[in-house]
């Protein structure tokens, strides 16, 4: 028998009218059933200054996460510097890079997208997404941000997820938003 594959996640972020959100729905699931329904996959770094959510293997996230609070502690706080240096680390060590995740870390100004292959990138259209359902989450953001400007970020990161949630059955409506400070 072949190896389980543990699918999990959806998470998006949407900065638009001066605010960020992040946000993620709760589930995983193993083969074809759920194995949870409320996984935490939004973390607050600095004081809530700095957002992560992870898609992918759960311990390899958690080591990122590890990873990305030394970043950020050796380069004062400095998001984007922290994350370049941690894809650089993904992307040489030998550890860390058979880890298998990804990562949209936020603050007040920005929003980039952590991979292993080393990108550190910067989304276009200030929306983000990863994960199982997120080109479903994905469309549905840049159609908010298009037609309905009177939302907010928060506003349209629970609507996001909620249509995905609709769609992707690796998606639940357990959902998990959280504003930069």
């Amino acid at each position: 028998m072949g190896k389980i594959k543990i699918r999990s996640t959806t998470v998006v972020a949407i900065k638009h009218n001066g605010q960020v959100a992040i946000g993620a729905d709760g589930q995983a699931t193993m083969g074809n059933t759920v194995a949870k329904s409320n996984v935490k996959k939004i973390r607050k770094l600095q004081d809530g200054k700095i957002i992560t959510g992870f898609a992918g293997s759960t311990a390899d996230a958690f080591t990122l996460l590890e990873r990305l609070e030394e970043k950020l502690a050796t380069y004062t706080g400095n998001m984007k510097r922290a994350a370049v240096e941690l894809a650089k680390d993904w992307r040489t060590d030998r550890y860390l890079r058979r880890l298998e995740a990804m990562m949209i870390v936020v603050d007040k100004g920005e929003i980039l997208v952590i991979s292993g292959t080393g990108d550190v990138l910067e989304p276009d259209d200030d929306i983000a997404s990863i994960g199982s359902g997120s080109m479903y989450a994905r469309a549905a953001a840049i159609a908010l941000k298009r037609h309905s400007p009177d939302m907010t970020a928060e506003e349209m990161v629970r609507e996001s997820l909620g249509i995905a949630a609709d769609i992707c059955i690796y998606t639940n409506h357990n959902l998990v938003v959280e504003t930069v400070k």
